[in-house]
């Protein structure tokens, strides 16, 4: 009996969850950083803080989770291949929207989210 539950879980039986199932690691600290870094070379006066872009992406994040099982396994992997195209921008706050989009939404918040969002300085 062990065997089959040990088998059916290492061959993407019941047991196993899909990586769609939880909302995705991204390592956003780094893309802030960068972001910040960016900012700064580019003369961007009143660019983001990177404490202020980490909170943004960490609100982002919470959103999401909130959101992330209310939307089908499709649309989740939609937009998550969407957002980890680019390796070295992937950021909560583009994943958020995304989500949204698809039909199942939350309020806005009551400040726009910025983070390391590549649309971060559009107006």
């Amino acid at each position: 009996m062990k065997v089959a539950l040990l088998s059916a879980a290492l061959l993407g039986g019941p047991l196993a969850v899909p990586v769609s199932d939880r909302v995705p690691h991204l390592n956003v600290e780094s893309l802030c950083k960068a972001t910040v870094a960016d900012d700064k070379a580019n003369g961007i006066v009143l660019g983001q803080s990177l404490e202020q872009c980490m909170s943004d992406e960490t609100d982002a994040q919470q959103q999401l989770v909130a959101l992330w099982l209310a939307n089908a396994g499709p649309v989740r992997d939609r937009c998550e291949a969407e957002v980890t195209s680019i390796a070295y921008a992937q950021s909560y706050v583009d994943l958020l929207p995304c989500i949204q989009a698809a039909g199942v939404t939350n309020p806005p918040p009551s400040a726009p989210l910025k983070g390391a969002s590549k649309n971060r300085n559009a107006k």
